[in-house]
């Protein structure tokens, strides 16, 4: 038994080292088949990177060429030009030679015409004396009485020659007063020389992503749909990069627009009730803004003591354009102009740069929207305990009122220098903006309107409603109407698109 145990073992053993030999001999081949393979497709890269290598060579040469042949093409155009502009120099060269021999030939006549003079001078005075002696001795006079008689004739003509010389010393003063005029306006201009900052109707708001693109568009757009209804202006989210555009005619709506999407993006929250919490919020902040704004502007030119209702106006002046330059740079422009003329003149160069600060202070105000805005801002100065000079300066800046003042004619003067520069107004927005105020004011007139607003630079108005007030079909009637209306009343391009929009909400509170 034991017998036929270890034979079973040596045979397992036999066994176990004859699949090893195989298996050896297998990995073997198999492993200088991998080696062979390898091997190949090694030569066959290298074969492919020597291909590449050759091409890429080629094509760099390639493009060498062409680069030493454009800088050879441009060297010879520089060469050339240079030799065309040495023919010019020499063609001015020799023109100037030949003015120089003129001028030359010309003193010589003048010389030779003077000497001529002198001589005739000479043989005019000898005439003179013997005729002289001649009149003497027909007339029977004494020398003294001669001397008396000719006296008197010297003293008429000096009379003469003085008279003469009064009237060109008074054109002469004439003429130098208004240089000198001319010479404080230009000085006046060039000191107080300022940027002019154009308004346009669309402000560009950076954001990091694509991805809050779609925040702020919400679900269905409903996020968008609700920060145009409370701010009234029109979001445009395109393919534009990193970008969305605000687009609105009032400089006030896309700045409240531009703070609450800011305040939105960083809180990360952003739905229909946090965009109208936002939206007030800002519309606040502006406020305290524009008094902020007021009362800087009033530092930086050195006016005080206005009343505080008169900063709050002055500070609104930088969300207002007139004819497209922006009001409250117009109004400080002129406020320094104002009081550099004053300085020059000898007058209150302080109390001209009040006027000039405050004189467009009616187009920023919604009181009397029927009186011209020159009397409308002088009657808000005099509320405001201005003084009469100031008030008279205001009203008259039009001549709209007597100027009864030294300092009226200053700022009329200085209001005309600063909007009649080249570029500093542009008249076609202001009549764009005016035609959109209009159409919303249209909209408002009706009874159960809340908001109006116009938006994609006037081709659509949309009309926020009372849901109270408006039905469902008095809506429809209502979108009509304006439509006629604008088309009977107001003149405008293309198509203008209606909508009302009524909105029912219904809110609870879980206690």
């Amino acid at each position: 038994m034991l017998y036929y145990i270890l034979s079973a073992i040596a045979g397992a053993i036999v066994a176990l080292a004859v699949y090893i030999i195989i298996r050896k001999a297998s990995l073997k081949g198999r492993r200088d088949n991998l080696l062979q393979k390898a091997e190949l497709e090694a030569e066959s890269i290298k074969q492919q990177k020597i291909l590449q290598a050759k091409e890429k060579f080629i094509q760099l040469k390639s493009e060498h060429e062409d680069y030493i042949s454009a800088k050879n093409k441009q060297l010879q155009e520089r060469e050339n030009a240079v030799h065309q502009k040495e023919s010019q120099l020499g063609q001015q060269a020799a023109e100037l030679g030949r003015k120089q021999h003129e001028l030359d030939s010309a003193k010589g006549v003048v010389n030779a015409q003077k000497e001529a003079l002198e001589r005739k001078q000479e043989e005019c005075e000898k005439l003179t004396a013997q005729v002289n002696r001649q009149l003497e001795a027909v007339a029977g006079m004494t020398a003294q009485e001669a001397k008396n008689m000719l006296v008197e004739n010297l003293k008429a003509e000096a009379r003469t020659e003085a008279q003469a010389y009064v009237n060109d010393t008074m054109d002469e003063a004439r003429l130098n007063a208004a240089k000198e005029a001319k010479r404080i306006i230009i000085n006046t201009i060039q000191r107080t020389a300022t940027e002019t900052a154009i308004e346009n109707a669309v402000t560009t708001f950076p954001i990091d992503n694509d991805e809050v693109k779609g925040r702020i568009i919400g679900r269905e757009g409903r996020n968008i749909r609700a920060l145009e209804a409370a701010t009234g202006v029109e979001i445009v989210v395109d393919d534009t990069p990193d970008a969305i555009m605000i687009s609105a005619f009032d400089p006030v709506r896309r700045e409240v627009a531009r703070l609450a999407l800011h305040q939105l993006v960083i809180d990360g929250r952003i739905h229909p009730a946090r965009i109208e919490e936002v939206v007030s919020k800002v519309s606040r902040q502006l406020e305290d803004e524009i008094l902020e704004t007021g009362k800087r502007t009033c530092i930086d030119l050195g006016v005080h003591g206005l009343n505080i209702e008169l900063v709050k106006l002055i500070g609104r002046m930088k969300y207002r354009s007139s004819y497209g330059q922006n009001l409250l740079q117009h109004s400080r422009e002129v406020a320094n102009i104002a009081a550099t003329l004053a300085s020059e003149l000898g007058l209150n160069s302080k109390l001209a740069k009040r006027a000039g600060l405050l004189h467009d202070i009616g187009k920023v105000s919604d009181e009397d929207p029927d009186l011209p805005h020159a009397l409308l801002g002088a009657k808000l100065a005099e509320q405001y305990k201005e003084r009469p000079e100031i008030v008279n300066a205001i009203g008259s800046h039009h001549e709209e009122m007597e100027m009864t003042t030294t300092i009226a004619p200053l700022v009329l003067v200085a209001d005309a220098i600063s909007g009649a520069r080249p570029g500093a107004r542009r008249e076609v927005i202001e009549s764009y903006i005016k035609r959109l105020k209009g159409m919303e004011d249209l909209a408002a007139s009706y009874q159960g309107v809340t908001k109006s607003y116009a938006i994609q630079a006037g081709r659509e108005l949309r009309v926020i409603v009372g849901a109270d007030q408006v039905t469902d079909e008095e809506a429809g009637r209502l979108s009509t109407d304006i439509a006629q209306r604008i088309q009977d009343e107001m003149t405008y391009p293309g198509q203008v698109k209606i909508t009302v929009i009524r909105e029912t909400r219904s809110v609870a509170f879980a206690k």
